[in-house]
């Protein structure tokens, strides 16, 4: 059975506040003032790799056993998952 790489990012929603990624977005203005970057928002990555008999599969079963684990908060957070073959 093939393998895959699955990719899972978690993040806050737009509308909810992100103090790390405010937090960086000062320290990148106090230490170099003309910064180009305007926002930052930080994020979690899960890496999974996962036998499934195809892609589609693998990320099924990737967002199962993170809706299972309540691995994250849907209310709050933003889930995007990405996969690719191992």
């Amino acid at each position: 059975m093939p393998s895959f790489k699955v990719d899972v990012i978690i993040e806050n929603k737009p509308e909810i506040s992100d103090p790390e990624g405010d937090t960086i977005l000062n320290d990148l203005i106090l230490k170099k003032r003309d910064t180009p970057v305007k926002k930052v928002r930080s994020a979690k990555m899960l890496k999974f790799e996962v036998e499934a008999k195809n892609q589609k599969l693998a990320e099924k079963i990737v967002m199962e056993l993170c809706n299972e684990f309540r691995i994250y908060n849907p209310l709050v957070s933003k889930v995007s998952v990405e996969s690719f073959d191992a």
